[in-house]
Parts: structure tokens; sequence; C-alpha cells
């Protein structure tokens, strides 16, 4: 049978089914990060960047096909995390200004918004590179105008389409050697296959959208659009409050030295109700993130490590927060009665760890917002952080290259003037702020604060999560990894022999300051051990211990 138009109708199921599809397999395109560290989240941020354009089309009334794609594409714009999700995003940007004013798609239709979507996600790129998810959306959108030459039915030309993203997948690692070396193919690429292999399936019939459990809308509107908790009105007492800690985590499910329990989602729910209030718990088959108020965070912590692996742990102490929404309501009527403008200009840092952001805001940082590896934040998030500055002019420290590219995206849709500062790392940031001048304008401070990038040496010593060799250094599976400036430099199962051979191959004659932030997993004793052993190369060097806190890394190590 031919099937000559997509309506509404089969749109709503091409979205929300590859949808499900990047959601079943996260896990999987995250494995394909090509360093074995455990801060691979490709499909972790395709997953949600879709899920929140989904939810978009799903809210949406709309029966008109190029209206419900330009509700997809600002969906994917607002929910788009990391660089996959932010190009995913532009893909569809492309894709729905090519067929806004159509009610119903051809296959021409399809096959030119195809085409459109390759354009625009590579104008999106400052420095497209093949072999990445760009190629497999320009091959599948060459095979899309070829079979629209020699068929008007729309499944044939999705069918080309997905299986010439299949083809193209499979080359990326001849077109970067790196995943070649490494042995897997390109993760975003992987991606957006599924998500083509999710519109053939709907249009074909064969896959249908899944009855299974589906969060609310509330739950819906925590995992994707990842808002915190607002706290409680200013018109309570501080007393009031029954349970003092905003407490969140996530679980990688059966992963884990004390994993002793199979999960279950009622079980694992109810006991969790008995320890505190406001409890949100969403799960798939493989994470779980919680959200609850309570006494005691170290219990949930706890009982959480029976099923799984922390991945992210967050905890805001509620009382003294609304000791503070209080001060700063009465700050501002003051504020308000005595005309005091909005400051000139703040800067947002994008980082995770309490001491980190006690780091960052004795530099100069206005406002931290919370994310980096395993969890970047969405364009929606940077969006929001700048408008909560209250600035007349901001400026965005990523800390993350993973993040430039949402980062960069906040600033064109914020009607607040806005810059990034592409910093790739912690030790980036805090150097940047050194050149940050409160007096200076938002393209000065950008210029000096860019000018500072480079002189700083980034370290980070963290675990790797699979055996692999690359760039000629071969990595055992748990092992600990010495990485400088993105480059796997040093492995070994000792952490503390990792960390210092690491620090050495950093230094050079101009060194002078050395820098070690302690992680969540690293301990101040061992911090001490590291300090000793760098004081014996170079008795003249200064280091400097803080606790960062931070996630993923034990150590974040720089030098100057």
């Amino acid at each position: 049978m031919t099937v000559t138009e997509i309506t509404d109708q089969e749109f709503r199921q091409m979205v929300q089914i590859s949808s499900q599809r990047l959601a079943k397999n996260a896990e999987f395109i995250n494995s394909l990060n090509v360093f074995p560290v455990p801060d691979g989240d490709t499909g972790t941020n395709m997953n949600l960047s879709f899920a929140s354009g989904a939810k978009y089309v799903q809210d949406s009334p709309s029966e008109h096909v190029g209206e419900l794609s330009s509700i997809l594409a600002k969906g994917l714009l607002m929910g788009a995390r990391g660089n996959s999700g932010v190009i995913l995003s532009q893909i569809f940007r492309g894709f729905y200004k090519r067929i806004e004013s159509k009610e119903v798609l051809t296959a021409a239709d399809l096959a030119d918004a195809l085409t459109g979507g390759v354009e625009v996600a590579y104008k999106a790129v400052m420095k497209p590179t093949e072999g990445t998810i760009l190629t497999v959306a320009r091959e599948a959108a060459k095979a899309a105008n070829k079979a629209v030459s020699e068929s008007d039915d729309v499944i044939v030309v999705m069918a080309a389409t997905y299986e010439a993203a299949k083809k193209a997948l499979a080359t990326t690692p001849d077109l970067l050697p790196v995943l070649k070396e490494v042995g897997v193919v390109d993760s975003g690429g992987q991606g957006l296959t599924f998500v083509y292999e999710g519109f053939y399936d709907a249009l074909t019939g064969k896959e249908t959208v899944s009855e299974e459990y589906k969060p609310n809308e509330k739950e819906m509107d925590e995992m994707v659009n990842a808002s915190h908790h607002q706290s409680v009105q200013s018109q309570l007492s501080t007393e009031d409050i029954q349970f003092g800690y905003c407490t969140e985590i996530m679980l990688k499910l059966g992963a884990g030295r004390l994993v002793d329990q199979k999960f279950d989602y009622d079980e694992f729910r109810n006991h969790l109700s008995e320890i505190g209030d406001s409890l949100l718990v969403v799960a798939d088959d493989e994470v779980v993130k919680v959200h609850v108020h309570t006494e005691n965070p170290g219990e949930v912590m706890t009982y959480g490590q029976h099923y799984g692996s922390l991945i992210k742990v967050k905890v805001d102490n509620m009382r003294q927060q609304h000791e503070t929404i209080l001060e700063n309501d009465e700050e501002g009527a003051e504020a308000v009665d005595a005309s005091v403008e909005p400051s000139e200009i703040a800067v947002i840092s994008i980082s995770s760890g309490a001491g980190v952001a006690t780091l960052f805001k004795s530099l100069g940082v206005s406002y931290i917002l919370s994310g980096g590896q395993t969890m970047n934040p969405s364009t929606e998030d940077i969006v929001k952080a700048i408008e909560a500055t209250k600035a007349k002019n901001v400026i965005i420290l990523p800390n993350n290259k993973n993040i430039f590219l949402a980062a960069e995206q906040a600033v064109e849709v914020s009607a607040v003037p806005a810059v990034v500062v592409p910093s790739r790392t912690i030790a980036q940031g805090m150097t940047a702020m050194l050149g940050f001048n409160i007096d200076s304008t938002l393209e000065e401070n950008k210029e000096v604060m860019i000018e500072n990038l480079d002189t700083v040496t980034s370290g980070q010593v963290t675990i790797a999560v699979r055996d692999t060799t690359i760039e000629g250094v071969e990595i055992k599976k748990d092992n600990y990894m010495g990485i400088i400036d993105g480059s796997i430099k040093v492995t070994d199962n000792d952490r503390k022999k990792v960390a210092i051979e690491m620090t050495k191959e950093m230094l050079d004659e101009d060194s002078e300051i050395i820098t070690i932030i302690v992680g969540e997993d690293g301990s101040e004793a061992e911090a001490k051990e590291i300090e000793a052993a760098i004081y014996e190369i170079d008795e003249d060097l200064e280091v400097e211990i803080h606790e960062g806190n931070q996630p993923v890394y034990p150590y974040l190590i720089s030098v100057e």
C-alpha cells in the first residue's frame, strides 16, 4: 500500500516513538563515548533534548504538521543539552523551516525538510567535522532526495533515509581515526539513526507508542526540564519546615560495590516516602532519579546504594534558603523604594560541587548554574540563569566544551545581552575570572577573559569505565587516568601515582602555582601526599589545596 501523506497523527507518532527509542537506548549511546570516562552523556543529552520536543508536541492541540514541526523545534531548542542535543535541535529547526506552511507532508516535503535540517545544522557548527552526526544527517537527506525522484510514497522515502543513516553511521570510524582506534561509531550519529528508525517504524505501523509506565506531567517536567525545587513560600516561618534538606540523587541501577537488592519501583518509592515528603521518583530500566525533602540526606544516599551507584548527588539546606529568601524579600522591597538599578554585568559559572561553587564566587562569579559532566544544562536552564542574575549584561563560563553550543543558543534567544567565554575546564573558568573587571564593558571583559584561558594547564583524574586503547595509551577498566587538556596521558591502578605523574607532565620551566581541587571521591589526606610529592619535584613551586566536592573527578589539578 502506498502512503502519500503524513498527517498530524502520523507526525505525532513519529515524534513519540523516536523519543521512546532514544530513551530506551540512551545508555547504549552513552557507551559509545570515545573517552572511557564516566561522563559519556551523548545518549542522555539527546534523549532529554528530544523528550523536551516530544512533550511540546504532546501538549499542542494543533492538527497542522508544519505548526507541530515548529513546536517540536522550539521544544528541542529549549531542552537542548550538550553539543549533541543542540545539533539535534538545529537539524529539526532546519526541518521545520522548510515545511512550516504545510498542513500535511508529501514525500517531497519530507525529503526537503530533511535537507533543510542538514543545511542549518552545518551552519550551526563553527568547524563541521565529518564522521559525526552531521555526516549521518547529510547522507540520509541525500538518500531521501534520490528516493523521492522515484516514488511519492513517504514510507519508501523514510526507508531510504533510515538505511542511508545506518550506512553512513558505519562509515564514521573511517572518517574519524579516533573512532576507529577505539572501535566505536559516532555516538551522535547513532542517536540520529535511532530517531530516523523511530520515524520509519511509526510510518509502517511496526511500532506504536508504548503503553508502559509514563511519568505524570509533574514528573515529566522534573525529568525533562531538570527544574529545581522552588523553596517554600516566603509567608511561611522557617521553623515550619518539617524536612529541611532538598535531596536529589541519580542512580545507575545494578552498578556499584554496595548493590545487594534488585530494584522494585513501588518498594523503593514507598520506603523513601516514609523518610520525607515532596517525593519524586522517575525511573527507567537503567537509571533512577530521586527528589525528596528529608531530615537525613545520608539515609537517602545509603538506601540508594543498595540498588546502584550514585552518579549525581545534590543537597540543599531549605531552611537556610528560606532565610535567604526572607532577607532578599526585604532587600528587594528596599531596592524598589530606592530605585536601585540592576547590576551592570554579572558572570554565570556552570559547575558541580559546593566547594567549586565557593571558589568561583570568591573570584567574583554572581551565579552558579549546577551542571557539567553527566548532566549538561539545557538552553532553557541557561536562559533562566541569565534572567535570574537580574543584570544588564551577562558573561557565561561553560567550563566544559560539551556545554558551548547550548550556551551559545541561550545567548541567541535571551533578551539580555550576553556572551560566552569558552572555558573548557574548571581551571580555565577560574583563570578567566582573574581577567574580569566589573567596570569594563561586556566585549572588553570577553576579550581579556578569553586571553587568560590558555595561561593554565588543566589536569583531571578519573576512573576508566572500559578497556580501550586511545592515542596509543592502553587503558584497563577501573584503572585511573590522568587527562591533560583533553588527552589521556597517564593510566594506572594507583590513583595517587596517576595524579603525581600527570602533574609531572604538566610542569615546565615557567610553572609556579599548582592548584589541587579535591572531589567527592578524593581525600584531603591523599591530596596532602600529592602535594608532598610535588614539592619533592620542585620545592620552589607553590601548591594550593581546595575542597571542591565535584563528582566524576577525584582530583582536578591545574598548573599556572
